[in-house]
């Protein structure tokens, strides 16, 4: 016969399926929530005991926390008004189809697409690192950047000690990095170094005691945001994180392949309330009298204007804004369209989105890394192969180190480039920046640098996928299945 069950063991029975049952009408009660995170959730918690429910309190819900929401709804109230940069709607340059674009992109950020701007994309990440380093130097009133991985090596020391020389000649230099993705130069002398000299530095939603974070929101959300604004005017946006393309702390991926653009002009400002909005977060200096001043003038330009709109998007962001703007740029497509990116996780929208673009004749290109620093995201995205070849889309993957770039380039003028990847994270969990931009030269010149990045590519073949083994096909479709869970 079975023992009898004490009445402690009982207690703790019926305490434990209470809780469960608890968790499971929070998760379908949760807004925002699709269904298959539902049902994948409701799996979880009632079938893995103890398990489910320390999965579910640790990485269920989507909340930086009660006390940082409150404090970024004061923010937000606090500061002012962004200036008017730029004409009234019916006067833009645009078709209706692609003046709906910016539409989406302003009901996320509240920014409005900006003409009188210059753009030029940069050579390669050394470039990118001595192009900042000579805008530092030259600097008059004010550096802002923001990192989300920021190593103390050669091009992380580089701009470290150009803000040292500028915080020396009176520049009000401030660096915002992120507490996971920096770490090592949170740890490093050099981060205190920066200190000692004048630059004022804060960490970006720091995780205190990680046994008592979660209490307090999730610990994975992270700012993956990429920012550097200099003199309200010059600024610079991409992929590219603050370190040697060599990425020491993962070395046999290298070189980190990125993609990044320096850009003069209004949209500068844009990028700057986002920085502003992410520094008072994380410390108590009030930016909005920086944000109160008068923004610069548009450039004068012989060729057509270049329109552009910056974008921030995160947790705290209207729900899916980052996949609504892939997504309506993938159906505005008529021609052409490629997008690079290191991590392709999509929801079901974004990839049906995508199929639909090359069924309907679009020449739509994916290009992904041949190696990826994440064995996870790796067999996700290739769970989504055969669906997207079966579509006619070009599945090309890279072999000249991992490539991290994150561009689309729509037909001949419309692109985006900032630092968010097509993957749940970057839609739910990360903080991102991008921008919109319309400009046939920078358009150009981004599907130019697809188009190089294509010379090291290889094609996956329906006939490759359809080979994989039975063992391989098991593991990408199970990894996959988790996506709705985080």
């Amino acid at each position: 016969m079975m023992p009898a069950m004490s009445a402690t063991s009982a207690l703790i029975l019926l305490l434990h399926i209470s809780l469960q049952l608890l968790l499971i009408v929070r998760v379908l009660l949760r807004p925002y929530r699709d269904p298959a995170a539902r049902i994948a959730w409701t799996v979880v918690v009632a079938t893995l005991p103890f398990i489910g429910i320390t999965a579910y309190v640790l990485l269920g819900e989507v909340s930086i926390g009660r006390r940082r929401m409150a404090r970024l709804a004061r923010i937000q109230q606090q500061l002012p008004p962004l200036p008017a940069l730029e004409r009234t709607w019916p006067e833009l340059p645009l078709p209706a189809d692609q003046a709906q674009l910016f539409h989406v992109g302003q009901s996320i950020s509240g920014f409005a697409p900006c003409s009188g701007n210059q753009a030029q994309l940069l050579a390669d990440s050394n470039a990118v690192i001595d192009s900042m380093v000579a805008d530092i130097d030259a600097a008059r009133s004010h550096v802002h950047l923001l990192f989300y991985i920021w190593l103390p090596d050669h091009n992380g020391s580089k701009i470290a000690q150009a803000l040292m020389r500028a915080a020396a000649r009176g520049v009000h230099c401030r660096a915002l990095a992120d507490d996971v993705g920096s770490r090592d130069l949170l740890h490093s002398p050099l981060w205190q170094q920066m200190q000692a000299a004048g630059v004022h530095l804060a960490v970006a939603l720091p995780v205190g005691n990680p046994l008592l974070r979660p209490f307090s929101g999730r610990i994975d959300l992270r700012d993956h945001r990429k920012i550097v604004v200099i003199d309200h005017f010059t600024g610079y946006c991409g992929s590219q994180n603050c370190a040697d393309p060599e990425f020491r702390i993962k070395p046999r991926f290298a070189p980190w392949v990125d993609a990044v653009i320096r850009i003069c002009g209004p949209v500068v400002q844009q990028n700057q309330r986002l920085f502003a909005t992410d520094w008072m977060l994380a410390c108590q200096e009030d930016l909005g009298p920086l944000l109160a001043a008068a923004p610069p003038p548009p450039l004068a330009t012989d060729g057509p204007p270049l329109l552009a709109q910056a974008i921030g998007t995160g947790p705290t962001a209207r729900h899916s804004a980052m996949p609504e703007l892939f997504v309506a740029l993938m159906y505005s497509a008529r021609r052409q369209l490629t997008i690079t990116t290191p991590y392709y996780v999509p929801n079901e929208a974004l990839q049906s989105a995508l199929c639909a673009a090359a069924q309907r004749g679009v020449a739509t290109t994916l290009l992904l890394p041949a190696r990826n620093d994440s064995l996870v995201v790796s067999a996700a995205s290739r769970s989504y192969y055969a669906e997207l070849l079966d579509a006619g889309v070009v599945i090309a993957e890279f072999h000249g180190g991992l490539l991290h770039s994150k561009l689309m380039t729509v037909d001949e003028d419309i692109c985006l480039i900032g630092s968010a990847n097509l993957d749940r994270r970057s839609f739910e969990l990360n903080y991102e920046n991008n921008l919109l931009c319309h400009s046939r030269e920078l358009t150009a010149s981004l599907r130019a640098r697809q188009q190089a990045y294509l010379t090291h590519c290889s094609l996956v073949s329906p006939a490759e996928v359809a080979a994989w083994p039975l063992w391989r096909r098991l593991w990408n479709n199970t990894v996959a299945m988790l996506g709705p869970l985080l």
